[in-house]
């Protein structure tokens, strides 16, 4: 290690940045070509921009060029978070397999008064997706069960599409598991408990504005249908997304608490009798290549940062966000400027905090900016982008799922019922413009 060539950043070069061109042009206008935002996989994408970069700087040997590219990969937060994300995935695998998610909406919606539809189902799906950390998950497990319920009683589909999108938005951005928390927190090398506490105090008037708005709509829908009744397997089941919440907010590490979670969530599934040992074991397995595809993407996206890094690309983007902003509040504006865009041409949260959050980083550290505070602008600006785009996978999941449980809706009806993500981007701005300026430390 000791004797490793050392290669120094070059100057500020606005050439460095095809790449990043590259990849929009290759993922973006692929997926507007094919109408279709999934038929492009990411990882691709990653590496066609990839290859663009290595064509750049060509006094320098390939060889070199590989060598600054592998220790992008192999850079120690890109794995810890690679490390986090297998964690996360073998959990939310175990969880399921157990019974965890019905379990845990079953007990959610017997809390749901019979008058306050709309509003109970925003609240379920704020907690589901807080507990699993996913809202493509915590959609695909509700839109059934709402596209149900909506035919029972007299209602807007598109009303209950929307709480549930709004709720699994709010567990995209605040959960300990979340991908995108993750992402935030190692960028910005802060304590989850830290981001969690930051970003409730500046999402939390959007999630009760949200709340009220469903209140009153949801006063005229009727009685729903009737529910299983509550098992002790079922309180039991609920046990391991309740000690996740617990351990992370009383501060405990992250994948002491994962690989804890997975502990109980198997020895609870084999104790109830949802599985055996080998069958707990191989659900693990299946969570783990599950994330397959995302840790791909930080490990490439983490190779192709640095050769853009190397090559004078993020110094020029530093450059130029510099000179059109100034002090703490310009700076969290470009932090969630440069992510939301990123988000829009990616249409992947994640993804577009890993790209963004090196430069956030540095931006920060300039400004004097609170990291927590940085860590939950990313998060945030994501969330609400990736709430309301049309070609996001949580909007399609949610106008898939509810089509094929028989029930019509349309993005743009959808869209006047997506509360939560419109009031998330409010809340944004508005604690940049009155916050921002402020040392919160």
């Amino acid at each position: 290690m000791e004797n490793m060539p050392s290669f120094p950043e070059r100057e500020a070069r606005f050439k460095a940045l095809i790449p990043f061109g590259v990849f929009v042009v290759f993922y973006l206008g692929l997926s507007l070509w094919a109408r279709d935002f999934y038929s492009i996989p990411m990882p691709v994408a990653f590496l066609a921009s990839s290859a663009s970069a290595f064509l750049l700087d060509r006094k320098r040997k390939l060889e070199d060029k590989m060598e600054i590219y592998a220790r992008g990969m192999g850079e120690s937060n890109i794995m810890i978070m690679c490390l986090i994300f297998i964690l996360a995935g073998a959990f939310a695998a175990t969880a399921k397999a157990m019974g965890a998610v019905d379990a845990t909406v079953l007990i959610s919606r017997h809390l749901i008064p019979e008058n306050l539809l709309l509003a109970g189902f925003f609240l379920v799906s704020c907690f589901i997706s807080l507990a699993v950390g996913t809202s493509c998950g915590t959609i695909a497990a509700l839109t059934p069960i709402a596209a149900g319920l909506i035919q029972t009683v007299e209602g807007d589909p598109h009303l209950m599409l929307g709480a549930v999108v709004g709720g699994a938005m709010f567990g995209d951005n605040m959960s300990m598991i979340s991908d995108t928390t993750i992402a935030a927190t190692r960028t910005q090398n802060v304590a989850m408990r830290d981001k969690f506490v930051m970003n409730f105090k500046m999402i939390l008037p959007a999630a009760v504005a949200a709340l009220i708005l469903y209140l009153f709509a949801g006063k005229s829908c009727g009685t729903p249908a009737a529910l299983e009744k509550i098992t002790p397997k079922h309180i039991v089941s609920v046990i391991p997304y309740l000690a996740i919440l617990i351990g992370a907010l009383a501060g405990m590490n992250v994948m002491a608490l994962l690989f804890s979670g997975v502990v109980m969530a198997s020895v609870i599934g084999i104790c109830i009798g949802k599985f055996t040992l080998l069958a707990a074991l191989a659900e693990a397995g299946k969570g783990t290549l599950g994330m397959s595809e995302t840790l791909i993407v930080a490990i490439l996206a983490g190779g192709l940062l640095a050769l853009i890094r190397h090559n004078g690309g993020i110094r020029c983007i530093l450059n130029k966000i510099e000179h059109a902003v100034s002090g703490r509040r310009g700076c969290e504006c470009g932090i969630a400027l440069l992510v939301s865009c990123i988000n829009l041409f990616t249409a992947n949260n994640t993804v577009a905090i890993v790209i963004a959050g090196p430069v956030a980083r540095e931006l920060s550290l300039k400004y004097g900016c609170d990291p927590r505070r940085v860590a939950s602008i990313l998060d945030t600006a994501s969330c609400a982008v990736q709430g309301l785009i049309p070609y996001g996978a949580q909007i399609l999941i949610a106008i898939g799922c509810a089509r094929t449980a028989g029930v019509g809706v349309s993005f743009f009806g959808l869209m006047g019922a997506l509360y939560y993500p419109l009031f998330l981007a409010a809340a944004l701005i508005f604690s940049i413009a009155f916050t921002g300026k402020r040392d919160v430390r």
